[in-house]
């Protein structure tokens, strides 16, 4: 794989996620034992014309759907995935929160498990789950912003012979929340860094549900998404967040939601009127029908976490609409739930996130890591980005983790580590940023940060605790959505300002913390999350938070 280093700078400005790579060493061949039953799926990646917001594009899809085809297994099911490319570039796909049990090849994270997959070229993927993942996780290209219209959801459910640690929905929806842009998102990316060095990653036109922008959006009010659904019936909705970089509410009129999972894990249920779910999550909820038959909105909409004088964002509602059937009489217009929270109701979001706990029953234990062997603490932040290119230097705004940002290697790390390939990457990544202060304060060093390949090197089986810490650096504070690749982690505490190392700590929930692999670093706060390094191979962490 070649990339001049003007190409990777490109990547690396447009600030799509920022990956920190760690490295699980284990001697010994990397194999695994299918399990269940295996299930093939074909990809195809064309481009197909679509209309939407009055207008017509041609954008880069599955099998010429929007969202992408649904995979559907049991708990212990292999599933292979022959994708092949006939778009104009290279591509490849992550199965976002899939395990990939010693299986980090299939991982798919470009520049770091693999090549991308070039065009007229095919790749056919292994996804292995943990053996303990049940619910919902999904599929997306991991190639510059191509997830935009390159995504789909994954359903795991229970075993062949067991059941949901709950009462069994009478019916099931799967509900994808994504981002529209009028043109091809890549191109808008590359013009807006051109334009303004400083500039945002743009601003979406609409959101849609399962493809559909809804009726608040031009042109769209004859195709919105309905569900039609049963009065006294309960289901289960499974809601994947798949817009490129907006945490959201989502909430639906007249009906409680009563959240059962998430990540692909269970939850001990709680009853609330909204949820508040961040790009690259999934969450399982159940509703029951019963309300006087009509016809009532989904909605959803963003929930911003940075400073409110910031216009720059996406204001639209998406809608979707609940239809019972039945005899009765239409309503003129369906009810708008007025429980969904305001765009920058920090408070309201940040107590949603505080309900979540696992099951810690016997059948769903958890097992949190108590004799930590390596800890660390990383900071989160946009930063500065300083490059030189053909005798221009220029300024830009990037993510970093403890004032590194990530550089896009001229070969895969992982190929590069199994082949002794040196000058790749460095295994310097450091535990603790390079030097204190008060990192949510207004009083902010003018540092610019490294652009580097750097990794973190962990023995088989250490137990890792990370306190990630939100930054006030740029004077841009926001939340970080945060997810890591092949593994999900225990989030054992969070918190407002600067980490205290002595009193925070007392805090923690080792009994039943919430199980995830996307978290939210909240605004201005910190989070700390603890995992077994257990599983052999490349992953990365992954920063989903918008560049400003």
């Amino acid at each position: 794989m070649q990339q001049s280093r003007k190409e990777a700078m490109g990547l690396k400005k447009m600030g799509f996620f920022l990956k920190l790579l760690v490295l699980v060493l284990m001697s010994g061949m990397l194999v695994c034992s299918v399990q269940g039953d295996a299930h093939y799926y074909d990809f195809v990646l064309k481009k197909s014309n679509f209309t939407r917001l009055c207008s017509t594009k041609s954008m880069l899809t599955v099998n010429e759907s929007f969202p992408g085809p649904v995979i559907r297994i049991h708990r212990g099911d292999t599933v292979y995935v022959n994708v092949q490319n006939e778009g104009d570039y290279g591509v490849t796909i992550h199965w976002h929160g899939v395990e990939q049990t010693r299986n980090p090849w299939s991982d798919g994270p470009e520049y770091i498990t693999q090549c991308s997959i070039q065009p007229r070229t095919n790749f056919t993927y292994e996804v292995i789950l943990g053996k303990d993942q049940e619910g919902t996780l999904w599929w997306h290209a991991h190639s510059n912003w191509t997830r935009a219209t390159v995504h789909g959801a994954i359903v795991v459910l229970p075993a062949e012979g067991t059941t949901y640690p709950y009462p069994k929905p009478d019916a099931e929806d799967v509900i994808v929340l994504a981002s529209w842009y009028k043109g091809d998102v890549n191109l808008l990316v590359q013009e807006a860094l051109l334009q303004n060095s400083t500039s945002s990653t743009p601003v979406s036109d609409a959101y849609t549900i399962n493809g559909q922008p809804g009726d608040f959006a031009a042109c769209s009010n004859g195709t919105t998404y309905r569900l039609l659904v049963d009065y006294g019936k309960t289901y289960l909705l499974r809601i994947v967040n798949a817009i490129m970089n907006s945490e959201t509410f989502f909430a639906i009129s007249g009906h409680n939601l009563t959240v059962v999972g998430t990540d692909g894990t269970y939850t001990k249920p709680f009853v609330t009127s909204f949820i508040m779910i961040a790009p690259g999550q999934t969450m399982d909820v159940l509703v029951t029908m019963d309300q006087a038959p009509s016809y009532y909105y989904i909605a959803a909409r963003q929930f911003v976490s940075e400073n409110p004088e910031v216009p720059d964002f996406d204001d639209s509602n998406v809608t979707a609409i609940i239809q019972y059937r039945g005899n009765y009489t239409p309503p003129a217009a369906p009810s708008f739930p007025a429980n969904l929270p305001a765009y920058h109701q920090l408070e309201v979001a940040y107590s949603f996130l505080s309900q979540f706990r696992s099951l810690a029953s016997p059948e769903h234990p958890v097992n949190v890591p108590l004799d930590i062997t390596t800890r660390m603490y990383i900071t989160v932040a946009m930063n500065s980005v300083v490059y030189e290119d053909e005798g221009t230097t220029g300024t830009y705004i990037a993510s970093s983790l403890n004032n590194i940002s990530f550089l896009n290697p001229e070969m895969d790390v992982l190929q590069a580590y199994y082949r002794h390939v040196a000058g790749v990457y460095t295994t310097d990544f450091p535990d603790h940023p390079s030097y204190y202060f008060n990192f949510t304060g207004y009083d902010m060093p003018s540092d610019v940060t490294m652009q580097a390949t750097k990794v973190k090197v962990l023995n088989y089986n250490e137990s890792v605790e990370i306190i990630f810490q939100g930054t006030n650096l740029q004077y841009t504070p926001e939340d970080h959505p945060l997810h890591l690749h092949g593994y999900t982690f225990y989030v054992i505490g969070s918190g407002y300002g600067v980490f205290d190392n002595e009193t925070d700590p007392q805090g923690f929930n080792l009994v039943d913390p919430p199980e995830r692999n996307t978290v939210t670093v909240p605004q201005n706060g910190w989070v700390a999350l603890r995992f077994v390094a257990n599983n052999p191979g490349g992953c990365i962490l992954q920063d989903y938070a918008s560049i400003l």
